[in-house]
């Protein structure tokens, strides 16, 4: 494996290597608690000549990419929902969501509010 790119304030990583003589590109995110969905598209938009059918993308996004994401099933924001325009343009899917479509499954609790959230997600062809 070889590093490709790297934020300088490590906020993503973009590995590639070969597995059984397979390329395959790693691309791990983390996302600023303020500004998330924008950050990430932004992001997604900056290396889309790095991502193919062999790339992976996984992270702690900070924020949900749909209602079924939080237990509150509050609305997603209009950055969220351009976010998702931009996996749809990449032809990435969540595939946490592609085999457990209608799952509760959560990874934060916001005490101050009492709920729960996915924020964590793995993206791929």
């Amino acid at each position: 494996m070889k590093n490709i790119l790297k934020d300088k304030d490590g906020h993503y990583i973009i590995k590639k290597g070969s597995i059984r003589q397979e390329d395959i590109t790693l691309v791990n995110i983390y996302a600023p608690n303020i500004g998330a969905p924008k950050y990430i598209k932004q992001i997604l938009t900056d290396i889309k000549t790095e991502i193919n059918s062999n790339t992976i993308i996984v992270g702690d996004f900070n924020t949900p990419l749909t209602t079924r994401d939080r237990s509150s099933r509050q609305k997603i924001n209009m950055e969220t929902t351009a976010l998702n325009d931009t996996l749809d343009h990449l032809d990435l899917i969540n595939i946490f969501r592609a085999f457990h479509p209608n799952a509760a499954e959560y990874t934060f609790f916001s005490s101050t509010h009492g709920t729960f959230s996915k924020i964590d997600h793995m993206l791929g062809h």
